[in-house]
């Protein structure tokens, strides 16, 4: 058997047992992805898992951002550096400052 082109793997489907809004991050194993659109409980949709965002983070952490720098999710879906009980989510493409309140991340899987 030989494999077969799907499609280009930007984004995934999707199918979310509770109401899913735009850009909530998924978690699923070690895949994260992003809805770029509403997805109802129970119908297809999809989330990226290519892409640059802005990913809220805790200003309260006061914590720096190098551009480069390898960054995680947390349980409460904001970024941080630690990668321990977090998920990889990409690497961040601007700096941000301490009290800056969201991150630019480019995705990575």
């Amino acid at each position: 058997m030989q494999a077969q082109f799907v499609h280009d793997g930007k984004a995934v489907d999707f199918t979310p047992t509770v109401d899913v809004a735009v850009g909530s991050i998924v978690i699923q194993g070690d895949l994260v992805g992003i809805t770029k659109r509403d997805i109802k409980a129970g119908s297809l949709g999809s989330i990226a898992v290519e892409g640059v965002f802005d990913i809220p983070k805790d200003p309260a952490l006061a914590v720096e951002f190098e551009a480069g720098t390898k960054v995680y999710v947390d349980e409460d879906g904001a970024v941080v550096a630690d990668d321990v009980g977090t998920t990889y989510l990409g690497k961040v493409v601007n700096d941000a400052a301490a009290t800056d309140s969201f991150v630019r991340v480019r995705l990575s899987q």
